[in-house]
């Protein structure tokens, strides 16, 4: 991962597939501030995210618990169109739990058109780690 971000650092201009491997490598090695310190750099620069960026962030706000950095990213995966995406959804559902925010995790999973398995296991996790059933 070390080498990869020299790497990316190189990059005159990377694009946001640059981006969204950097940022998911970092969310799946349980870096969840470096991939959030990465996501804002990216926003700052101007490159729009795409779904594999919302689902690695939001994965990395699970990851640390930060709740307030998950809810702006919900916001902007809402003003993207991609919030009844059943990835993204499950996801949602993953990170509000993972935050201690069961309610939001089940209003997430209400709203979801398509309950798959990955969702309602996101959701029973999620009940299941804050003892609710």
């Amino acid at each position: 991962l070390e080498e990869a971000r020299k790497v990316f650092d190189e990059l005159p201009n990377p694009d946001v597939v640059s981006w969204s491997a950097m940022i998911a490598g970092y969310a799946l090695q349980g870096y969840g501030l470096p991939a959030l310190e990465l996501f804002q750099k990216m926003q700052h620069e101007g490159v729009k995210p795409s779904k594999v960026v919302f689902l690695s962030i939001l994965k990395a706000c699970g990851s640390i618990g930060a709740i307030t950095q998950g809810r702006l990213i919900h916001d902007q995966v809402i003003k993207s169109g991609l919030e009844l995406d059943a990835a993204i959804g499950s996801t949602l559902v993953d990170m509000y739990a993972k935050c201690g925010s069961i309610e939001h995790a089940q209003e997430v999973f209400d709203k979801l058109p398509k309950r798959d398995v990955v969702s309602w296991n996101a959701i029973i996790a999620g009940y299941t780690r804050h003892e609710h059933g």
